[in-house]
């Protein structure tokens, strides 16, 4: 571990663990391609995934990985090579994931409700050269413009029919006909049968944990602009093991954790995949999000763990108490992405009689960096301790190399096996972001005397939406490509649901007129639905700094002012 910086406290984490977890553990960065093939050995009846309604057995799921991972050679896949997944949560995204890391390749996770043009910019800036997707025209036609203009050479298509129960995948292609696309006949376009038409044999690549990169994962960081994470096997292997090692009361070859978190976000990647998948549990998938399919899931499937987001566990609660639906089989959730309010955790226990306990984490460090004891003794509020092998110091924003006793706030920084090798392509931000082996993440905190966390605010602008990063710069790029506007200013204010979301406030060219509805539908194919804003105000003018910049901090402190002027009035008597 690096070395602490001047005046650095002692480690004050340690005698607040659980008697069976041990913070100086050695943590194994094992790639989890090794790990895999051993649960698959272990475990080969036990089932892996259920995908609404359809069970695949550890044993099918490792036959598919090595097919495909044969097929991923066969294509030119080896250390270096970058393919992209653009899929929502099914099992084409754990088999490709594990296929393409036994290949040797990377994977560089895509969000699939970016648009096109942010799709195209990510494949031209990560170099992404295959693509797995599947045969539906909302993801498939934003495609042709990367492949016709950027460094995408090959698509992969997965049918949805083929992972369905009897018999869905019958009906699916005959009631759906307008969600199948139609694959073109060329050599760009490989279906998945192809690709896994072998006996899965091939020749291993060769992996340095340490220095080869696993995972891309893109991010807005600490500075709001999107860059490619770069996760190493030992990186997203660690973090993986350190997430089993807090997890230490559960035996393996039980347990059902409910994945309704998009595994291309690093969060579900690392605890509704890897950490499971480490310890041969069951994989229960929804390919997204709804409330009633969701209930109506755990009232069938009885998961035991459910990592989510506050906008899920506070959405659940209300269609649990609306709809009678009984929650009592889950025992532990997660809850991370963005801040967890102490009422909801509250309710939420009471209704469902689970542990609710909150992380913290960031894509830079694989991502979970701390949590609260899963045996529900941490500390309301808080963010929890350091996962084992990872150091949190609080340092001062001022003098970076100066520790903050307890209870100061200052910038949390991170030093862990987890911690990223650095940002793809970009050095510099890189040296700004990493110093000393610490990772600066750009939050404000403060830890107290029993070494738990605290996360007070964000230093950075980024806007976190049901704990997605939705990031100002990009909603003002796109507001400001309208030929009505003159300035913009987004911001993110409180949002009841989402935790927060965005305000977008417009100023318009003279003798302008443009509705609130009007730059909605003009937004509407440049930006994704969580990035969309809620709210927009158009002015005369936007405050501004003394040097003309666009200034952010009157608009906060007026939307500050005006909820708290609404709450008062809501909270006078008539």
């Amino acid at each position: 571990m690096s070395a602490k910086a001047a005046g650095a406290p002692e480690l004050p984490w340690t005698s607040s663990y659980p008697d069976d977890v041990d913070w100086a553990a050695p943590v194994s960065t094992e790639p989890l391609t090794v790990s895999f093939d051993r649960i698959v050995a272990r475990f080969g009846k036990r089932p892996c995934i259920d995908f609404l309604g359809k069970r695949y057995s550890y044993a099918r799921i490792g036959s598919l990985v090595a097919r495909a991972a044969k097929g991923f050679r066969a294509l030119g896949v080896g250390r270096g090579s970058l393919v992209g997944m653009l899929l929502p949560n099914t099992p084409y995204y754990v088999i490709c994931y594990y296929a393409v890391l036994k290949a040797g390749g990377t994977v560089v996770n895509f969000n699939p409700l970016y648009v096109a043009e942010e799709i195209e910019r990510q494949v031209e800036d990560s170099g992404t050269t295959i693509m797995v997707t599947l045969d539906m025209p909302v993801l498939l036609d934003k495609l042709a413009p990367a492949l016709d203009r950027s460094c995408l050479e090959r698509i992969i298509v997965c049918p949805m029919a083929d992972i369905l129960p009897f018999p869905k995948n019958f009906l699916y292609p005959l009631a759906r006909r307008k969600d199948v696309a139609k694959v073109p006949d060329d050599g760009c376009h490989l279906r998945f049968s192809q690709l896994a038409h072998n006996d899965g044999v091939y020749e291993a690549a060769a992996i340095d944990p340490e220095k080869d990169i696993a995972v891309l994962q893109y991010t807005g960081g600490t500075t709001g602009v999107s860059k490619g994470a770069m996760l190493t096997h030992a990186n997203i292997a660690a973090n993986a093991h350190q997430n089993r090692m807090v997890n230490a009361g559960t035996p393996d070859g039980v347990g059902r954790v409910l994945g309704v978190l998009p595994l291309f976000h690093v969060f579900a990647m690392t605890v509704v995949m890897n950490e499971p998948i480490l310890r041969g549990a069951e994989m229960i998938l929804l390919p997204r999000f709804e409330v009633d399919a969701t209930l109506d899931t755990i009232r069938k499937k009885r998961p035991t763990v459910m990592p989510g987001v506050p906008t899920i566990y506070n959405a659940l609660e209300q269609g649990a108490v609306a709809g009678g639906y009984d929650l009592s089989c889950l025992e532990v959730c997660i809850s991370g992405g963005a801040s967890l309010p102490a009422h909801l955790q509250e309710s939420f226990e009471r209704m469902t009689g689970c542990r609710l306990v909150e992380g913290y984490g960031l894509s830079e460090a694989s991502p979970v960096v701390c949590c609260n004891p899963l045996d529900g003794t941490g500390k309301p509020g808080s963010i929890g301790l350091p996962l084992p092998g990872t150091t949190i110091e609080i340092r001062d924003p001022e003098d970076p190399a100066r520790c903050l006793p307890a209870g100061e706030k200052g910038e949390i920084c991170v030093s862990g096996p987890q911690v990223m090798a650095g940002y793809w392509n970009r050095p510099d931000e890189t040296a700004r972001t990493i110093v000393d082996g610490f990772l600066h993440t750009g939050d404000v905190g403060y830890m107290d005397e029993d070494g738990y966390t605290f996360l007070v605010d964000r230093i950075k602008d980024v806007i976190i939406c049901s704990g997605y990063k939705v990031y100002p710069r990009l909603i003002e790029e796109a507001i400001g490509r309208h030929e009505a506007v003159n300035e913009v200013t987004v911001i993110g204010v409180p949002d009841d649901y989402r935790g927060e979301t965005p305000k977008a406030f417009v100023s318009l060219m003279p003798e302008a007129q443009l509705s609130d509805g009007e730059l909605i539908a003009f937004l509407k194919d440049k930006l994704a639905p969580f990035e969309m804003p809620a709210y927009v105000e158009f002015r005369d003018e936007l405050p501004k700094s003394l040097i003309g910049k666009l200034s952010k901090k009157e608009l906060v402190a007026e939307e500050a002012a005006r909820r708290a002027e609404a709450a008062t009035r809501s909270d006078t008597p008539a």
